[in-house]
């Protein structure tokens, strides 16, 4: 157990609470059954990651609900005038904390991600579903639609997928929605909790700093052409990653034929 383990709780909030141990954080959202997203606890849970985000204890974030919904997305009477703008960008600034957040984040989904809720997963890096678990975005089917989604999912998996579930608005397995891509992995809900600390604790135990850069490095990469991107990444390479203390360790420990001590900086 490392020093940290010994302070689990780093933050609680209305409807969510974050711990830490062992450079693993858990953001758990605690508003079964259907862990509904209101400006209360999006604002709460925006600040509490924004707070986190600067801890150097962290390695993985680990986003997940309690109940047998993952989220059914926000609060739909909030989207009514004249709460909209308010919820819009309370939520959205949730999101934000999640897209920025340095180091890599694991949606572990069982039941519904719905709306919002399946826009929560789409801002983390990897997402692990239950078999039993239904994703989709619903909004078109309220006359509305999600602004986070139709601006995050076609990048991510392209138009068609995003048409998919934005346009027809249905609950889609999870099997299916492996196949296009809002999900990395889909498991039985009784192995659902092993392969996600599998994943956190694998990326938790790499150096923090590389695994950090590597994360802008590639978000990076994703943005506008492919010349200057490449040139910003091979910026991120030479001039921050070649002069950490971690990158020198790897790179020796290989040579050395022994195991990295990383320091995380």
């Amino acid at each position: 157990m490392t020093r940290h383990a010994k302070r689990p709780q780093t933050g609680t909030g209305a409807g969510f609470d974050i711990a830490v141990r062992d450079r693993v954080a858990r953001l758990t959202l605690r508003r079964p059954p259907l862990n509904i997203l209101d400006i209360a606890t999006c604002r709460g849970i925006a600040a509490a990651l924004r707070a986190l985000a600067g801890r150097a204890d962290v390695g993985v974030l680990i986003v997940a609900a309690e109940g047998r919904s993952f989220s059914a997305g926000v609060h739909i009477g909030e989207h009514l005038p004249p709460k909209a703008a308010r919820s819009l960008r309370a939520f959205h600034a949730v999101c934000r904390a999640l897209l920025a957040f340095p180091r890599p984040t694991i949606a572990r989904v069982q039941g519904d991600a719905l709306g919002g809720g399946l826009e929560v997963v789409l801002c983390c890096d990897v997402a692990i579903a239950s078999y039993s678990a239904r994703l989709g975005l619903p909004e078109i089917g309220l006359g509305v639609f999600p602004p986070l989604a139709a601006t995050l999912l076609p990048r991510m998996a392209g138009r068609r997928a995003a048409a998919e579930a934005i346009l027809w608005g249905e609950a889609l397995p999870a099997e299916r929605a492996l196949r296009l891509g809002f999900v990395s992995e889909v498991v039985p809900s009784v192995e659902l909790d092993a392969a996600v600390d599998l994943r956190a604790r694998r990326v938790a135990s790499l150096s923090g700093t590389a695994v950090a850069l590597a994360r802008r490095a590639m978000l990076r990469g994703a943005e506008g052409p492919l010349e200057p991107a490449l040139r910003s990444v091979e910026s991120i390479y030479l001039k921050r990653l070649l002069k950490t203390g971690d990158a020198r360790e790897g790179l020796r420990a290989f040579l050395d034929k022994r195991p990295p001590a990383w320091k995380h900086r």
